[in-house]
């Protein structure tokens, strides 16, 4: 068996208070493999995102223990949870996250300025190029199409080479042919660097790509296989072009 490079147990997490909190995690537990694609579903309102915010640091529990490459994030501080996942951690969201007022290539830079990286706009320019946006680097979020804004969104969570990488609702916002480019280059990417990939989707077969699909209701897992050995496609194809 691979090892877990995240464990949750027993995690739960109410958001809101007093009339309006909502218990959206119960006391959740999850283990997933190094290298392995686990794919998230259940309804709307099942607690999928959250469980996602949970595994990036970006929420934290009331109770349980979250711990993700190795390291517990209980009891850190949000200076050094954003550390971590800085070096740890991609995330890609549906509604893409780009700062408008920066290219391309200022946008992928930008995490790793903040890490203090030697090289952020060289190693953002190739990694724009490793996403098919080469002719792209300065060109504004609004000069751009979905597509290829979500390109610029992966290029910007590959960036820093995180061991982890979080995906949203990443082909939500696009249109079906768009939709498979973004998940093609997912999965091959996540592929050919042994990244962990964890995707929340809506979309069963984007859900069906994955080594493993976890079912959340109601804030409570339903159904989770196996852990399973590291198992992200390499065949996948990448489509190339600028529409997507």
């Amino acid at each position: 068996m691979t090892e877990a490079v995240i464990a949750l147990r027993d995690v739960s997490l109410t958001l809101g208070e007093g009339a309006s909190s909502v218990h959206v995690l119960k006391g959740v537990s999850l283990d997933v493999a190094g290298g392995e694609a686990t794919g998230i579903v259940g309804p709307s309102g099942s607690g999928k995102s959250t469980l996602l915010m949970v595994l990036a640091g970006l929420e934290s529990v009331d109770s349980g223990t979250v711990r993700i490459a190795g390291e517990l994030l209980n009891g850190k501080s949000e200076d050094q949870i954003a550390s971590f996942r800085g070096r740890n951690i991609g995330i890609v969201f549906q509604s893409f996250h780009l700062i408008p007022n920066m290219t391309a290539l200022e946008n992928v830079a930008v995490p790793l300025e903040l890490a203090g990286h030697a090289d952020p706009f060289g190693v953002a320019a190739q990694e724009l190029a490793a996403v098919g946006l080469s002719d792209r680097v300065t060109h504004y979020p609004g000069e751009l199409s979905g597509g290829e804004q979500q390109r610029v969104a992966i290029a910007r969570a590959l960036a820093p080479s995180p061991r982890i990488l979080i995906a949203d609702e990443p082909t939500g916002n696009l249109d079906q042919a768009t939709g498979k480019q973004i998940a093609d280059l997912l999965f091959a990417k996540a592929a050919e660097r042994g990244m962990t990939l964890v995707l929340v989707t809506h979309d069963p077969a984007l859900a069906a790509r994955c080594a493993r699909q976890v079912s959340m209701r109601s804030g409570r897992i339903e159904d989770a296989p196996k852990l399973v050995a590291a198992s992200v496609r390499k065949s996948d194809p990448i489509f190339g072009g600028h529409d997507a």
